[in-house]
């Protein structure tokens, strides 16, 4: 018996072909948690993310990081920070890759050396959702 753990047709793409394929944000009843939904692509390389809510004022109201997932389909509940707003608030999504890039430095006696330069950052997917907390009925 074969078990196939994803569809056969979905080949695994490189890294610069790698996009969202669905992403929303849903507030939970209690108006401080919210469900986001992920899906990128098959992949070959693990790629990082990032999901970040914004208050209706366009202040930070949550963050989320995603480090070298292994899996497509993510879902993750998020809590809100601060007081809970009224009204539209924003979810955005960041699919990237980190890379070290090396460089040749030479030192003052001469010596070369390969020295790390900072952790560089390809960006190959983002996406914007859009959701509304609702006044609480009395």
């Amino acid at each position: 018996m074969d078990i196939f753990l994803q569809d056969p047709s979905d080949i695994p793409l490189p890294p610069d072909e790698v996009s969202i394929r669905q992403f929303h944000a849903e507030p939970w009843p209690d108006q401080r948690r919210v469900r986001v939904y992920l899906e990128v692509t098959p992949f070959q390389k693990r790629p990082n993310g990032e999901i970040k809510i914004f208050d209706p004022g366009g202040a930070e109201a949550a963050h989320l990081t995603i480090v070298e997932t292994v899996v497509p389909k993510m879902e993750f509940t998020v809590h809100l920070r601060g007081p809970s707003t009224v009204g539209e608030y924003t979810a955005t999504a960041t699919v990237y890759y980190t890379g070290h890039a090396d460089q040749t430095d030479q030192d003052k006696t001469g010596d070369k050396e390969k020295l790390p330069v900072p952790t560089r950052i390809t960006v190959v997917a983002r996406a914007e959702a859009k959701f509304e907390i609702q006044a609480a009925a009395e």
